[in-house]
């Protein structure tokens, strides 16, 4: 404000941190823009042209500071908006869609949370067009379920975007956004499936039961990971440690299952001097396999953040290197997976296939409905919550009290 003053501008009115009256963020913006016209336009009369620039250039700056949405701390905002360790950068919790994207150009504790996913999806959507633009690629039944793994590839971090982007709406909103979030990376878990009963099946499981099974389970595995995922919201605030189990389990069961014949293959070649032939893993399912581990270590321990409160609100907090792990993770899976239909192929020409494409896009289609259902009945009952309910409240106090001692 000081700085502003020093300018010649302290008459436009601009809101002190933390005091963002949204009524009331128009009508000083329109004063401001009318003021900076009649100074440059007495400064061009008086023959000062250079300060009449000058002028031009403060004016357009404080009109996009006033532009952007105010920040607030942690006590100033409900207690179903703070995160563990995170004490400042937090946008206003009735924040308008407008409000919400141009946060994103501005650094807030969810703006790498927003474009770590953003730009990802351009560059798995370039490589799912790259892929099925290729010659005869998509003519080929063989490829298909690489097609079908890389579009919820593309989803999930651009659902993952939307949720970072838009949950400061409304507390209703920010429930909404995840269980669309939770829905797409549950989608991803079954895109997951295709590739590896394609692809990765052990010679020794093929046309067994798990192999004949292993798409269908993953399907239903979608549907339990979206249902307790989105149940985990619902006891966030009243029992936050077993609200974190579920939604942790929710998602590394259908992991471990997915990634069944890897952990198979790499058992069978532990230890091994001489080649394991068909069963040999490449070392980007070693990088996959890591990456995974390590988003969810990040995922579940809330490091670093928590051991240093406040330190790490705007870069570096575990949210946004769970975000990097995780697409560098899915990055190291579609280079496996490639790697798998090379070196497997003339090997797998010789076996029949577990699912047909009327069989594959049969369940795709099936499990998209039935998590939409699922995603349509939690929030038909958030909904329906009163506006007193727990989950839709919670004093701000009291988030902020419990959020410092994380």
């Amino acid at each position: 404000m000081e700085l502003l003053q020093s300018f010649g501008l302290g008459e436009c009115p601009i809101p002190p941190p933390g005091a963002a009256p949204p009524a009331q963020l128009a009508q000083p913006l329109h004063l401001c823009q009318g003021m900076c016209q009649e100074r440059q336009v007495g400064q061009q009369s008086h023959g000062h042209p250079e300060a009449a620039h000058r002028s031009t250039w403060r004016c357009q700056a404080t009109m996009l500071s006033l532009k952007l949405p105010q920040l607030l701390r942690v006590h100033q905002v409900p207690r179903v908006f703070w995160e563990d360790g995170i004490m400042s950068g937090y946008r206003r919790p009735t924040s308008s869609a407008l409000d919400c994207v141009l946060s994103s150009f501005q650094m807030t504790n969810e703006t790498v949370n927003i474009w770590t996913h953003f730009l990802p999806t351009w560059y798995f959507l370039w490589r799912l067009l790259a892929l099925a633009g290729g010659p005869g690629f998509r003519a080929e039944p063989y490829h298909w379920p690489l097609l079908v793994f890389l579009l919820p590839a593309c989803l999930y971090p651009f659902a993952s975007c939307c949720a970072h982007t838009f949950s400061s709406m409304s507390p209703r909103a920010r429930h909404i956004c995840y269980f669309l979030d939770y829905g797409a990376l549950s989608l991803y878990s079954l895109g997951c499936a295709f590739p590896y009963a394609a692809y990765s099946m052990p010679a020794s499981w093929l046309h067994g039961p798990l192999h004949q099974f292993f798409v269908p389970s993953a399907a239903l595995n979608s549907f339990l990971c979206t249902g307790l995922s989105c149940y985990s919201r619902f006891l966030e605030l009243e029992s936050p440690g077993l609200s974190k189990v579920l939604r942790t389990a929710a998602f590394t069961y259908p992991f471990l299952f997915d990634n069944l014949p890897l952990f198979y293959r790499l058992g069978l070649c532990w230890g091994r001097g001489h080649s394991c032939g068909q069963e040999a893993l490449s070392t980007s399912h070693g990088y996959h396999l890591f990456c995974a581990l390590l988003t969810g270590f990040l995922f579940a321990s809330h490091l670093p953040e928590r051991l240093a409160p406040g330190r790490f609100d705007y870069i570096g907090h575990s949210h946004q290197l769970f975000h990097i792990c995780a697409v560098l993770g899915t990055h190291f899976q579609l280079e496996a997976v490639l790697a798998d239909m090379g070196s497997r192929r003339a090997w797998l020409a010789t076996q029949e296939a577990a699912l047909g494409l009327a069989g594959t896009v049969a369940t795709l289609l099936l499990v998209v409905a039935g998590n939409v259902l699922i995603i349509a009945a939690f929030t038909a009952s958030l909904l329906r919550a009163p506006s007193t309910c727990p989950l839709l409240q919670g004093s701000p106090l009291e988030g902020g009290t419990q959020a410092k001692q994380q």
